[in-house]
């Protein structure tokens, strides 16, 4: 039996709403994405915005100045009595000022001359101007016995040391081994007395040298 198609039953008319419909609902989902892929970034814009916005806040942020310590609390003086004292005149005299003496005026400083060493054993001895001989005649020439010792009968050898200085002079007369008073200053007096001698000599030069000297008081 040969079947038979219906047009009622045919389908090819609803295929043209069908893909109509399908095409609709396609478009209606690649719309539905865009808008969410839009509302998407703009969700991600305004947070990164807002974290913009955050960081941006934090760094202009300054923080707050820390308050001065309170001042330190002083504590107020005593009330001052307002009743005046009367208190007596301590005015101290003046004092009259001392006057200052003018400076005094320093005259020039003497040299300090110091003494050449005394040799006793020099190179050339020194000596009376003339040799003994003529010292023996001048003492016999100058001699004055002492009347006391005359009148004692007073002899005998008085044994002198004196220093003959560079320039012949003689100084530190000193009496070694002596007879009596009196012919001891005699035979000092005469050693003063007596002209300068040559002086003695050390290393080539005139130096200060000690001699010994023995005067003989004898009554004739």
């Amino acid at each position: 039996m040969e079947l038979k198609k219906s047009n009622d039953a045919s389908i090819e008319k609803l295929r043209g709403p069908i893909i109509l419909m399908g095409l609709l609902f396609v478009g209606s989902i690649v719309l539905a994405s865009f808008s969410y892929t839009v509302e998407t970034e703009r969700e991600g814009k305004g947070k990164v915005a807002e974290n913009v916005a955050d960081v941006q806040f934090v760094q202009d942020a300054k923080p707050e100045d820390t308050p001065p310590p309170p001042p330190p609390q002083v504590d107020a003086p005593p009330p001052v009595s307002e009743e005046i004292k009367e208190e007596e005149n301590t005015e101290v005299e003046p004092v009259a000022a001392i006057p200052i003496p003018p400076p005094v005026k320093i005259g020039p400083v003497e040299e300090v001359k110091v003494e050449e060493e005394i040799i006793d054993f020099p190179d050339v001895e020194a000596s009376f101007p003339g040799g003994a001989a003529a010292m023996q005649k001048w003492i016999a020439e100058h001699v004055n016995y002492p009347q006391t010792a005359i009148e004692m009968n007073e002899q005998g050898r008085v044994y002198l040391s004196f220093v003959v200085e560079s320039d012949g002079s003689i100084s530190n007369i000193a009496v070694e081994r002596g007879v009596s008073n009196d012919l001891d200053k005699e035979a000092k007096r005469l050693l003063r007395q007596m002209p300068k001698w040559s002086p003695g000599e050390a290393k080539g030069k005139k130096a200060r040298t000690r001699c010994r000297l023995p005067i003989n008081f004898t009554l004739n």
